[in-house]
């Protein structure tokens, strides 16, 4: 309502002075004073805002002022370093790859390099030869009957729903032209998915595009899907960074007719996945449900996506897949600080582990039980540069996603409306008049520019350090300021050695 009577105000008056600068001066100014006074006399009897009632019609710019706060703070306010959550040095980088443009920076580094948690890593005065192409890794365990050859940089889980249909197509076509997968999200499997491009199909607690009607897992409607030649894995969706504990969740003003066909599920009413699954409860479920799964399948990759909460939840994970010989393909490490379209803010804010720190102890646990060799870990959260990607790698990490990067190639500003159905990019709406701003035979381009000149930007910093293979990369190679002090990665994460668990529990 409020935004109703202001774009009204805002319209109306603008019509006035018009009319009484251009066409009829006199009648002009009467016409707006009438209105200025109509808005005057429902401000003062109106019982919702006191500002209004208080201040009638000047009280409006208050409102006016705060809503274009966002854009306020974030073109004339905020330094190219310190934007939230993603900075001006950070979306520029991506536009700039996505649209094949300069790749030089002048005069020197914008960053504070004294500054606390300031990250770098360190190079040879001996450089290798640069690779004449990024090295990719094969996922699949001794379970594995359909090995899947991933890029070491992807498309992140974001579902059709959280993002308009063209953006889903963007994202898929520039997939296929550049070689490199494409996370569904949790929301299904649509037509806009299927141009080609490498799935990941992702399997949330909601079960959209495999559910039976009363919500729960459907192996026959899974089976279907999972047999879908574009499907090359699929990962059980057990929890998302950025709102961990808690289910995904679509607006009733995205949730439109095409979508709930979709996902099986009613339109125009909001959508919340459950916070757990229903097709297990423990650890021997959850790798009970990786089997069925992989066997539904014909024996392709099958993972799961978490951020840590409990350690010990997933410690109980591991020593269950010795147990039951079940191990995933793959595990993908999410962080506290990943995306999302719409969640809670306390969730956001102040549930799950960090992203450095959950990526290290998933990789050190499964090291300690001697299950690494088997399991390759994928990662996303804040993936948006080659430095990220050599960061996440030498933790420990096999191969990187990134969702928010994607999405800034696609052309997304940080409008931050994601959850309104009003993106200005046509990126996460679906507004016909909207979606028709976002170009698919344009912005598919952008996404494969983006993928390839960060990879090869990657290439470079990986011969800058001297490396040959990804067996290379540990965590001697990043730094970090602490304090007065400057530790490794290695002296911070001591690495945990195969079986180095084993060993203990033996003793």
């Amino acid at each position: 309502m409020r935004e109703a009577i202001q774009f009204t105000f805002i319209a109306l008056g603008i019509i006035a002075i018009i009319t009484c600068t251009v066409i009829w001066p006199v009648y002009g100014f009467s016409i707006l004073g009438v209105l200025i006074f109509g808005i005057g006399i429902y401000d003062l009897f109106q019982k919702e805002h006191s500002i209004l009632r208080n201040f009638p019609v000047l009280g409006h710019m208050r409102f006016l002022l705060e809503m274009i706060g966002p854009e306020l703070h974030q073109y004339f306010v905020e330094s190219d370093t310190d934007g939230k959550p993603i900075d001006r040095n950070h979306r520029t980088y991506v536009y700039g790859r996505a649209k094949l443009g300069k790749e030089t920076h002048p005069f020197g580094t914008e960053l504070n390099v004294e500054e606390e948690n300031f990250k770098w890593m360190k190079h040879s005065i001996y450089p290798t030869p640069m690779l004449a192409e990024p090295p990719r890794v094969l996922i699949g365990g001794p379970d594995c009957k359909q090995q899947y050859s991933a890029s070491l940089f992807n498309i992140s889980a974001m579902s059709f729903g959280a993002l308009s249909k063209n953006a889903v197509m963007a994202l898929n076509l520039g997939a296929k032209a550049g070689n490199f997968f494409h996370d569904t999200g949790e929301g299904g499997i649509s037509e806009y998915h299927l141009k080609g491009g490498d799935l990941v199909y992702e399997v949330g607690t909601g079960y959209f595009g495999c559910r039976t009607d009363d919500g729960n897992f459907s192996p026959e409607k899974f089976k279907e899907k999972a047999a879908l030649p574009s499907v090359k894995m699929i990962e059980i969706k057990i929890s998302q960074g950025a709102k961990p504990g808690h289910g995904g969740v679509l607006p009733a003003v995205k949730n439109n007719d095409e979508i709930a066909e979709i996902r099986g599920i009613k339109p125009h009413i909001d959508v919340i996945s459950p916070p757990g699954h229903t097709a297990f409860s423990d650890a021997e479920g959850l790798l009970r449900f990786v089997k069925q799964m992989r066997d539904l399948s014909d024996g392709k990759p099958i993972g799961f996506k978490l951020c840590i909460g409990s350690k010990q939840e997933f410690i109980d994970i591991c020593e269950k897949m010795l147990e039951t010989g079940i191990k995933p393909d793959f595990i993908t490490v999410d962080g506290s600080e990943g995306g999302t379209g719409a969640a809670p803010i306390d969730f956001t804010n102040y549930v799950g582990m960090p992203w450095e720190k959950g990526l290290v102890f998933v990789v050190d646990t499964l090291n300690g039980f001697d299950l690494k060799k088997d399991i390759k870990v994928i990662t996303a959260t804040k993936i948006f540069t080659a430095f990220d990607i050599f960061k996440a790698l030498s933790i420990g990490a096999d191969v990187c996603n990134s969702a928010r990067g994607m999405m800034l190639a696609l052309g997304c500003i940080q409008a931050l409306k994601c959850d309104t159905n009003k993106c200005p990019t046509g990126i996460t709406t679906h507004n016909p008049s909207l979606v028709r701003g976002l170009v698919v035979e344009d912005k598919w381009k952008r996404v494969q520019n983006y993928h390839a000149r960060t990879l090869n930007s990657f290439l470079e910093l990986f011969a800058a350090a001297g490396c040959k293979t990804l067996s290379d990369l540990n965590r001697s190679y990043i730094f970090k300021q602490i304090e007065t002090d400057i530790k490794c990665y290695e002296e911070i994460y001591p690495p945990v050695f195969e079986g180095q668990f084993l060993q203990k529990s033996s003793l």
